[in-house]
């Protein structure tokens, strides 16, 4: 008797997943949204150029992380496929990843206003959860891993901030600091929503009892309407719970 093909998980920082496309989606905020927290013009060259880099280069750890700790609990499907490197190539899908951010990033740039809203997505990061040698505590430590790595980029930022900002240092270094501290809060904290398929949602399946855990997961087949749900049709209170936050974090920080 045939047995039915172990099914992926293809853990991403991105909160929209397609199954039948294998494709995670992911919505940053707009980077004019984060005028508020930088105090700095968003539109300069050198800043954006940077911030891109940040943006891109904390997004593929999240993704390599997963893939690590999955190598770590006996799973080698990320190593395999060529996905535990910080190298962004492998991770980049040609027109999620460059062509439609271009077209919302260069006509901004060159027009001098604020980008629009900055939907992309990347190639997702393959996990098989049968090969971990504890099954739960596997899935609890590769979906965690992503977050983890988010905070630890702004904890370290926020340290390099405290120590370099008495010197004197160029004010595009200090603003491109405090970026890198409040994008990883939001991508870090954005993640811990329980809403399949972000990483919080598995984070909370993992540590649920069985009953619950069975329940709870039903809800997958309907988190990427939850999360347009809240983003796009209720914006405002999703919003403000996950600055709520954020500032939380950002406080203990010192900023």
């Amino acid at each position: 008797m045939g047995h039915e093909a172990p099914k992926f998980h293809l853990h991403l920082m991105n909160p929209f997943c397609d199954g039948k496309k294998l494709e995670y989606f992911y919505l940053f905020c707009t980077l004019n949204k984060l005028t508020y927290v930088l105090n700095y013009n968003i539109m300069n060259p050198e800043f954006l150029a940077l911030s891109i880099v940040i943006l891109l280069f904390s997004v593929i750890l999240h993704e390599v992380m997963h893939g690590l700790v999955a190598l770590r609990f006996g799973d080698r499907t990320a190593e395999r496929a060529g996905r535990l490197t910080l190298n962004p190539i492998p991770h980049i899908d040609p027109v999620g990843t460059i062509l439609l951010p271009a077209l919302v990033l260069i006509p901004a740039f060159l027009s001098g206003t604020p980008p629009g809203p900055l939907l992309a997505w990347a190639k997702p990061v393959p996990v098989n959860p049968l090969n971990f040698s504890n099954l739960r505590k596997g899935e609890l430590f590769v979906s965690a891993a992503g977050v983890l790595s988010n905070y630890g980029l702004a904890v370290v930022a926020a340290v390099l901030f405290h120590l370099l900002s008495p010197l004197m240092i160029p004010a595009i270094l200090t603003n491109v600091l405090r970026y890198t501290v409040f994008i990883n809060l939001l991508l870090g904290t954005f993640n811990l929503f329980p809403i399949p398929p972000l990483d919080g949602s598995k984070v909370l399946l993992s540590l649920l009892p069985y009953n619950l855990a069975k329940e709870y997961q039903k809800l997958e087949r309907y988190g990427f309407l939850i999360l347009i749900f809240f983003i796009f049709l209720f914006p405002t209170p999703f919003f403000l719970l996950l600055r709520f936050f954020v500032n939380i974090l950002a406080s203990t920080l010192g900023f």
